[in-house]
């Protein structure tokens, strides 16, 4: 459903009419395109203090295709080293880099800051690094006019710099148009070859589940935009609808419940080679409050959304059908961290998703190869959402920093970050895409 508050706003009349009411002003949010595949202007490259990576990230940055400048008038992004930030003075240079330019920031600008890890040794380091993820939140609830702000935690030295490329690139992109307030925190793991940057997904193998319609069908388009050959699964039922999506795309349609007790099989005998990326996108809500929720309400939710994730998952590790340095990213919500009224059920499968990826995630790792991560949807727009009541639907879209609804392919551009075979050092993150939703903030 098409969102007519910010189509109005988009007008000179909505803009001044809004003004002086003090009603929120969403910006139009610039999405990757042919078009427009970067974003327009230059990238000025700050230190907060003194810093042993400057070089490495100067060279790094000079490869997201920005020109990295330090100085200018009217920057598209701005990235701050602070990773070298040890005490609470320290955090004034933070002030200091930002203060006299973050004004000039052009509209649908980005702010990334780099961080280092807060120090389990040192409380003085972990209380100024800590300190970053406050003043980043807040910021990206100041930057306004669709900008968006967010806090990279690396790995010390060069090869913490190294492994940030693919997460940079996507943050510093106009794919990261609905991720606002995140904080990021990536390993030292060296990223994976990459032979086509404009399709880095190439040769690599995806299934992604419920991709017949909405966030799936999003989520599978990216991924063969990116050079992925893609599996779409879902139920029967959306068979007719599944296969429309698939041929598309010129992916291969597998009608399956991803509850059945072969779903495993079926989906390895789908990828002969093995699959390199398995995405759990299917999820399904049965909404209403607990004390008028009968118990099939309850176990349909957690079978489908949570348990059959779980189970699938297992198989596939233990059947070795997902290829050392594969990736897996499972669907959360932003229900599973802040919670919703009617969905405990909803809720509870989706933090149920958190706990797997938190868990596994190293394991995984170190047994395979292989990174486990989840996108946290905020507001989409979707039929779903399109189907809730005015005044609800309203708050949802507008509850953001961004003061709008997101877009299933947001969901989608940051499902293929974390498939990227650079993205080795991105493990155990449940990233919110929600344009920093005031719900769990």
């Amino acid at each position: 459903m098409a969102d007519r508050y910010l189509h109005v706003t988009g007008t000179a009349p909505g803009r001044f009419l809004t003004r002086r009411l003090g009603l929120p002003q969403p910006a139009h949010l610039r999405r990757w395109s042919l078009e427009t595949p970067s974003l327009d202007g230059p990238l000025l490259h700050l230190t907060a203090g003194p810093s042993t990576v400057t070089d490495q990230l100067g060279a790094l940055l000079g490869r997201t295709g920005l020109e990295v400048t330090d100085n200018s008038a009217r920057p598209a992004g701005i990235v701050v080293d602070a990773t070298a930030v040890t005490t609470p003075a320290g955090l004034g240079d933070v002030h200091a880099a930002l203060h006299p330019v973050i004004r000039s920031l052009a509209p649908g600008g980005r702010v990334v800051l780099l961080g280092a890890h807060p120090s389990p040794d040192d409380h003085h380091q972990a209380a100024a690094q800590q300190g970053l993820e406050g003043f980043v939140r807040s910021l990206g609830k100041e930057a306004g006019k669709g900008s968006t702000v967010q806090l990279l935690r690396i790995a010390p030295g060069s090869e913490g710099v190294t492994a940030a490329e693919s997460t940079l690139g996507f943050l510093l992109s106009p794919k990261s148009a609905y991720v606002s307030g995140q904080v990021i925190e990536l390993t030292a793991a060296a990223p994976g070859p990459v032979a086509d940057r404009a399709a880095p997904l190439t040769g690599r193998t995806a299934v992604v589940t419920g991709a017949a319609r909405g966030i799936g069908a999003s989520v599978a388009s990216v991924l063969a935009r990116d050079g992925a050959t893609v599996i779409c699964l879902d139920v029967p039922q959306a068979q007719d609808e599944l296969v429309r999506t698939a041929a598309r795309l010129g992916a291969t349609a597998l009608p399956l419940d991803i509850t059945a007790p072969d779903a495993a099989d079926r989906i390895a005998a789908a990828a002969p080679e093995g699959l390199d990326i398995l995405v759990h996108n299917a999820g399904i809500t049965r909404d209403r409050r607990l004390a008028n929720m009968p118990a099939e309400r309850w176990a349909a939710v957690i079978e489908v959304n949570l348990d059959s994730v779980l189970r699938t998952t297992d198989a596939l590790l233990k059947a070795g059908t997902l290829n050392r340095g594969g990736r897996i990213v499972a669907t959360a919500s932003i229900a599973g961290i802040a919670g919703n009224d009617g969905q405990t059920n909803y809720a509870t499968s989706k933090a149920g998703i958190i706990g797997l990826v938190r868990s596994l995630a190293p394991r995984a790792t170190a047994g395979h190869g292989i990174t486990v991560n989840a996108v946290a949807p905020g507001f989409i727009e979707t039929k779903m959402t399109a189907a809730v009541p005015f005044f609800i639907r309203e708050a949802g879209r507008r509850m953001n920093s961004l003061s709008q609804g997101g877009l299933p392919v947001d969901v989608a551009e940051a499902t293929a970050w974390f498939a990227h075979p650079a993205s080795s050092a991105v493990n155990g993150q449940v990233l919110r895409v929600c344009g920093q939703s005031l719900l769990g903030a």
